[in-house]
C-alpha cells in the first residue's frame, strides 16, 4: 500500500491511497461469498451459483461496494498511522479507481488536528485571589449543614411559601388549547429554585393543599417552539401535597447530632479547619486553571469547528445527565426553559471553545517539552484509584483496558504532568 498527504488549507487535506490489486482481488473474494448467499437462480442452489456465472449475469461491479466496505476501514488506518496525520472527524472518500485485478486508488479529504503556534508558557502571572477563611465562611457553610439536616415535615393546612418543596398536576393551554409537552402529573418542584418559566413558581406561592389555580406566564420571544414564543399561555395546575424544611437549632445538641463534638464551638472550630483545607486545595486548583489559561491565550490556534461542535456533543450529553441525577428531563428542561438543543449548545459553545483550545494548547506543550508518560505513571496512577475505590490495581487495569480506558488515563496523566510544569516554572508565589 502506498500513500500520500497532501495538506491544504483549514487544517484540511487529501489522503491519496494506492491498494495492491491482490488485495483487492481478495476482498472481491470476500464479497462474493457474502453476496452469493442471498442470490437465487433457477437450475442452482441458493448460494451455489458459481463465481463466472454471477460475474457473467450481475458483473464484478455489483461486488465492488462490500468490497470496498472490507478494505476502505483497515487501509484508511494503515495511511493515517504511516503518514502520521491526526484526524478529527470522519474522512470523505472519493473513489478514483477500482477494478478486479487492478489497484484500487481513493482519495480522502480529512480533517486534522490544528497546528499550534505557542506563545509564552513559561514564567508566567496571574492576578491573585483571597482564599482566606472568614467567620461569614464559617457561618454559611454551617447553614449549609443545617439546610442538609432539615426535616421535610407535610404541610396539611397552610399556604406555599418560598423554599418549599411541592407536588403538582399541571397542563399549559395556548389559545385555550393544550400543547405538546405541557403537562405532567405528580411533579417534584422546589418553589424558588428557578426550574420553571418566569412567573411561574411565584404565582404557586399561596396555593394550600388540594387547590387548584389557572397560571398565566409569557414564553420568552427566543423560546424554540415558534407557536409559543413571545405567547401568553395559561397553565392549570393542582397542588397535591406540600412539603416544608422544619430547620434543626444550631446548638450543641445539633453538633452531637451531625458530628462526633460535644459542641457547637467545636463543630464550628472543625468546620473552619476543613474550610481551610479545602481553600488550599481551591486556591492549588485556581492557580493551575489560570496559568492554563493564560498559556491557552498566548497559543495561536486555528480550532477547525468539528472540533468544536464534537464536545458540544459531549457537553450537551454531560448536561442531561446531571438533569437526569436531578430528576429532570432535557425535553422538560427545553420546554420550561424556553429553549432548544440549539440555543443550548450556542449557549455552551463560548465554554467548549475554550475546552478545545486548552487541551489542543497542553497537548502541543507537553510534545514541546518532551513530556512522557511512563508505565511507572500509569501503576502509580491504578495504586491511587485502587485506594480510592477499594480494588486490586491489577483488577483495575484490565477493566480500563477492557474499555478502553487506558488511553484516557493516559491524557490524563499527561495533562496533569504538563499543568505541573507550567505551575513550577510560573512566577506565582503561595
Amino acid at each position: 500500500m502506498v500513500a500520500k498527504w497532501e495538506k491544504l488549507e483549514n487544517n484540511q487535506g487529501v489522503l491519496t491511497v494506492e491498494v495492491e490489486a491482490d488485495q483487492v482481488n481478495e476482498a472481491l473474494d470476500q464479497a462474493f461469498k457474502k453476496v452469493v448467499k442471498k442470490i437465487n437462480v433457477p437450475g442452482f442452489r441458493k448460494g451455489k451459483i458459481p463465481r463466472k456465472m454471477f460475474e457473467a449475469r450481475f458483473g464484478v461491479e455489483s461486488l465492488y461496494q462490500d468490497a470496498l466496505d472490507i478494505i476502505l476501514p483497515t487501509a484508511y488506518g494503515q495511511a493515517v498511522r504511516e503518514t502520521g496525520i491526526e484526524p478529527v472527524d470522519r474522512p470523505e472518500v472519493d473513489v478514483e479507481k477500482m477494478g478486479k485485478g487492478e489497484t484500487l486508488v481513493f482519495k480522502a479529504t480529512v480533517t486534522v488536528k490544528p497546528e499550534v503556534k505557542l506563545g509564552d508558557y513559561k514564567q508566567l502571572e496571574i492576578e491573585p485571589k483571597d482564599f482566606a477563611v472568614t467567620e461569614e465562611n464559617v457561618d454559611a457553610e454551617l447553614k449549609r449543614m443545617q439546610e442538609r439536616h432539615a426535616e421535610l415535615i407535610a404541610v396539611e393546612e397552610g399556604a406555599v411559601q418560598n423554599g418549599d418543596l411541592v407536588n403538582i398536576d399541571f397542563e399549559g393551554f395556548q389559545d385555550g388549547v393544550a400543547f405538546e409537552g405541557g403537562k405532567a402529573e405528580n411533579y417534584s418542584l422546589e418553589i424558588g429554585s428557578g426550574t420553571f418559566i418566569a412567573g411561574f413558581e411565584e404565582q404557586i406561592v399561596g396555593m394550600e393543599v388540594g387547590a387548584e389555580k389557572d397560571i398565566t406566564v409569557t414564553f420568552p420571544e427566543e423560546y424554540h417552539s415558534p407557536s409559543l414564543a413571545g405567547k401568553e399561555a395559561l397553565f392549570k395546575v393542582k397542588l397535591n401535597s406540600l412539603k416544608r424544611k422544619n430547620l434543626p437549632a444550631l446548638d450543641d445538641e445539633f453538633a452531637k447530632d451531625v458530628s462526633e463534638f460535644d459542641t457547637l464551638e467545636e463543630l464550628k472550630a472543625d468546620t473552619k479547619a476543613k474550610l481551610e483545607k479545602k481553600a488550599e486545595s481551591d486556591k492549588e486548583t485556581h492557580i493551575r486553571e489560570q496559568l492554563v489559561l493564560k498559556a491557552s491565550e498566548n497559543a495561536e490556534i486555528d480550532i477547525p469547528s468539528v472540533m468544536i461542535e464534537q464536545e458540544l456533543d459531549q457537553m450537551v450529553k454531560e448536561f442531561a445527565q446531571r438533569l437526569q441525577y436531578q430528576g429532570m428531563d432535557i425535553e422538560l428542561y427545553y420546554q420550561f426553559s424556553g429553549m432548544d438543543e440549539s440555543q443550548l449548545r450556542d449557549q455552551l459553545r463560548a465554554d467548549a471553545t475554550s475546552r478545545v483550545r486548552t487541551a489542543l494548547t497542553l497537548d502541543a506543550i507537553a510534545k514541546a517539552e518532551e513530556i512522557k508518560v511512563e508505565e511507572a505513571d500509569i501503576t502509580e496512577e491504578l495504586n491511587k484509584l485502587s485506594g480510592m475505590y477499594g480494588r486490586p490495581a491489577d483488577e483495575l487495569r484490565k477493566l480500563f483496558a477492557a474499555q478502553d480506558g487506558l488511553a484516557g488515563l493516559y491524557t490524563d496523566i499527561l495533562t496533569r504532568k504538563t499543568v505541573d510544569l507550567l505551575v513550577a516554572e510560573s512566577k506565582v508565589t503561595a
